[in-house]
């Protein structure tokens, strides 16, 4: 798990490497163990390590394999590395390393562009052919790394956040207006290419790209998500038990492929508290787990030690739990928004930036849930989507969805950034692609391959490698939603979503775990903005900048702040906090990058 960044150049001139030192420095966190560069005449490679596999300085990055003419750097962890390795001695070559990044060097050899089809991870990663001068990036079939990039009529340059490739300078900052509209529609998600910023790009999930005599070649999308039923019916229990075989797989890799100790982040819910269970089945011992909680609010309450207490009493894991006051969560939330590579609506941003600070104390690497409510159904707008008998499939999932039809959109917006309804095209195109058999598969699919990627996985992803912890997502183990995917939606939406996993913990985990509501990492401080909560949004939104920026109607943020609890998206999201939060995140990466 690492931070990469890079830049080739098209104008004959030597690649910038002060520029790639100050991409190294926005990636540190990212990688504190170790940090390297590498050059080769227009090409120049950065790299920050955080050394989980094969601690040695011979897997230090960049790597290089003079002999095939081969350099690589490469964030992210390759479950299947072993198997890969032996079959690629067998086809004659020889390895100088014991990790996993050495096994992509000679795969790409070995299978060129199609390499990525072999690999069973996380990963995000640039490989110069010295030979051929050409540049190859791929990234893992769910985004679970992130790869953004630039590119003009000099250069092209990527790295593992928007930071880094703002550190770099020459780099048109304006807001894009299409990604603009997703932000708003789709709770802070804006599928790839786009990003919020005009000149920074990424890479989308499951595709790979070039760049060889000036020229970026077209997205490569390598993999796709089959949304329908299998030739032979399978009963009941027979999925579960299947379902059951993939996730206790997933959760052993995860947790056998590192050389440190791996920890849970236990929420108290279903999702992490299986991941315990399944641990604990497959004869794990000394676990370690975390738990955060907050202030109770007189709303809501700020922890779920109740539900994450019992489970690691059950295991007897060594449990850590942390609870931050309100005054902290506020204090704090800067520092948040600058690991932010995006803005972030989801209002547990500042809980995993907190718990991965004192998290990363104790582990280097985690096992989190995230995943199991999108691939298995749990959220409560599922069911209210299947539901809807009338109305085309962008209506019905737009109904209990989108943040805000396209006709409130025009009243948040100044004119100068009002348009057509980008997302409400975008996400009918998506809905209506082949290969899903009933609208819950294919919303399902779109929740897991795209609205996923860009929302919970990547708010983990930053916040956690903040800090220099690397955090694993089983739930997103491609074999796995492979066949949940082709698994019947009715199975999964049965007793308020997630069946399958709550057959699976049934006699595993407390009842009381197994059937309470389904939970959000709670964060009352900032759902029910009140107090010093509230002053804090004004003044981002009363801000100088704010006004001078001119991206909302005025009428529209002062309707907000004067009833900010009234005003909640359709998936219970502050919408006062949407707008203070994507101003603060301007205000602090752009105005002061």
């Amino acid at each position: 798990m690492c931070g990469i960044c890079g830049e080739l150049r098209f104008d004959d001139r030597p690649a910038d490497m002060a520029a790639v030192g100050r991409m190294m420095e926005r990636l540190e966190r990212r990688g504190p163990d170790h940090g390297g560069s590498y050059s080769d005449g227009p090409l120049g490679f950065g790299h920050r390590r955080l050394a989980i596999i094969d601690l040695s300085e011979q897997s230090n990055q960049p790597m290089v394999d003079a002999e095939l003419g081969l350099a690589l750097v490469f964030n992210g962890t390759i479950y299947n590395y072993r198997a890969l390795r032996e079959e690629l001695r067998g086809k004659g070559y020889h390895f100088f390393s014991g990790g996993d990044t050495e096994v992509i060097l000679k795969a790409y050899r070995e299978w060129g562009d199609a390499c990525v089809e072999q690999l069973h991870g996380m990963f995000a990663f640039a490989l110069w052919d010295m030979r051929a001068k050409r540049l190859f990036l791929g990234r893992d079939r769910f985004g679970i790394k992130p790869l953004y990039y630039t590119t003009d009529s000099k250069r092209f340059r990527f790295a593992s956040n928007t930071q880094a490739l703002l550190a770099a300078g020459d780099i048109d900052t304006a807001i894009d207006p299409v990604a603009l509209h997703f932000q708003f529609s789709l709770h802070g998600v804006v599928p790839a290419p786009r990003t919020i910023v005009q000149g920074v790009r990424k890479l989308p999930p499951a595709h790979v790209m070039a760049v060889e005599n000036g020229v970026l070649t077209p997205l490569t999308h390598y993999w796709r998500l089959d949304a329908t039923r299998p030739d032979r019916a399978l009963s009941d229990g027979e999925w579960i038990e299947a379902i059951h075989q993939a996730l206790r797989a997933a959760v052993q890799k995860r947790n056998e492929v590192a050389d440190v100790p791996v920890g849970v982040l236990l929420s108290g819910g279903l999702d992490s508290s299986l991941l315990v269970a399944l641990l604990a089945e497959a004869g794990v011992s000394d676990l370690r787990t975390f738990s955060i909680g907050f202030e109770d609010h007189p709303d809501e309450k700020g922890s779920e030690f109740e539900y994450s207490d019992p489970v690691a009493e059950r295991y007897g894991t060594r449990h850590h739990k942390f609870l931050v006051p309100n005054h902290q969560v506020l204090r704090r939330l800067p520092e948040a928004v600058d690991a932010m590579a995006e803005p972030m609506f989801g209002q547990d941003a500042v809980a995993f930036y907190l718990l991965g600070e004192q998290v990363a104390r104790e582990v280097k690497v985690v096992q989190s849930g995230q995943g199991a409510d999108e691939v298995f159904g749990g959220y409560f707008w599922y069911p209210r989507m299947a539901a809807e008998t009338g109305g085309s499939r962008i209506d019905r999932f737009r109904k209990h969805y989108f943040d805000r039809d396209q006709a409130e959109f025009l009243t948040l917006v100044r004119p100068a950034f009002r348009g057509d309804d980008h997302t409400g095209r975008y996400i009918a195109e998506r809905l209506n692609e082949p290969g899903a058999e009933t609208f819950i598969d294919a919303v399902l699919r779109l929740d897991v391959t795209t609205l996923i990627v860009d929302d919970p996985v990547k708010r983990v992803d930053n916040m956690t490698m903040a800090w220099g912890l690397e955090a694993r997502v089983p739930f997103l183990d491609h074999q796995l939603v492979e066949l949940a995917a082709r698994c019947p939606p009715a199975l999964k939406l049965r007793d308020n979503g997630k069946y399958p996993l709550k057959a699976i913990a049934r006699g595993l985990l407390p009842d009381t775990v197994i059937d309470r509501p389904k939970g959000y990492f709670p964060m009352p401080a900032l759902k029910y903005v009140r107090g010093e909560f509230l002053q804090f949004m004004r003044d981002i939104l009363d801000s100088r900048a704010c006004r001078e920026r001119g991206i909302f109607e005025r009428s529209t943020l002062e309707l907000l702040l004067a009833a900010p609890e009234m005003h909640h998206t359709r998936i219970l999201g502050s919408k006062l906090w949407h707008c203070a939060l994507f101003e603060f995140w301007l205000q602090r990466h752009l105005d002061h990058g």
